[in-house]
């Protein structure tokens, strides 16, 4: 397995309910939809029992198609514009490869 991704760890600005678990999921699709990123798996979210704390695993089938989106001025326009916003100061990311894949037999 050789898939390249981040792990993003933020507090949120307001307490999740469903709302915000709605207009995230909404900004996330809008971006993926309108950008189609080359090499882009699929991104994982969670929110945690505190209901402040989110932690997103965003996975990519290369270490280069991370780092083309990752280096995209365009990205970084998105996140400071539309996911900023939702969250309470900078998030923790963790870059890296990832090793296994464990599934339920």
């Amino acid at each position: 397995m050789d898939r390249y991704g981040t792990v993003m760890i933020a507090r949120l600005r307001d307490p999740a309910d469903a709302a915000w678990v709605e207009t995230m999921g909404a900004v996330v699709r809008q971006w993926i939809a309108g950008h189609r990123s080359a090499g882009f798996l699929h991104e994982d979210l969670m929110v945690t029992d505190d209901g402040m704390t989110v932690v997103a695993a965003i996975f990519f089938d290369s270490e280069e198609s991370y780092r083309a989106l990752s280096d995209d001025p365009e990205q970084d326009t998105w996140y400071r514009e539309r996911l900023a916003p939702l969250l309470d100061g900078e998030p923790q990311w963790l870059d890296g490869h990832w090793t296994h894949a464990l599934d339920a037999a």
